[in-house]
């Protein structure tokens, strides 16, 4: 049996799939960290936070999406990412981020309830995430 050298990337959210297809390398930002994953990698299962999934397709081009966390699952040929919401990188819209952060970080200097606050930071986290994606698309492209 002839070894792969690839694996099937699905990465699906709510709104549907936004990447299927072969990859060398595909790296995403887990809990504790970025996971890189390469062909007959062992199985897993783990929670993503929000960042960037970079796909490297066979032929060395790279494939950048913003997940707002979400799952996923290795196999030794497959890897599934279930994203709670995502977007191709350069979609990514920077004013937006830039007003939800702000919008963020006026609801913690409120001190309001818990509650707000946990939603506060998680939209702060989405945000940081999403601008950190758009300056580094821009550098490799500026």
């Amino acid at each position: 049996m002839a070894e792969s050298h690839t694996l099937h990337v699905d990465i699906v959210s709510a709104e549907g799939q936004i990447f299927s297809g072969e990859a060398a390398m595909v790296v995403a930002p887990g809990r504790e960290g970025e996971l890189g994953i390469l062909p007959r990698h062992a199985p897993l299962l783990t929670l993503l936070r929000p960042g960037e999934v970079r796909v490297q397709t066979p032929d060395g081009e790279h494939h950048p999406f913003y997940i707002g966390g979400g799952a996923l699952e290795v196999q030794p040929s497959r890897v599934t990412v279930l994203a709670d919401t995502a977007v191709r990188a350069k979609d990514l819209d920077e004013a937006a981020a830039l007003n939800a952060k702000q919008r963020a970080e006026e609801v913690l200097k409120k001190r309001v309830g818990d509650l707000s606050q946990a939603e506060a930071l998680a939209e702060l986290s989405r945000a940081a995430a999403q601008l950190k994606i758009i300056e580094r698309l821009r550098k490799r492209h500026g």
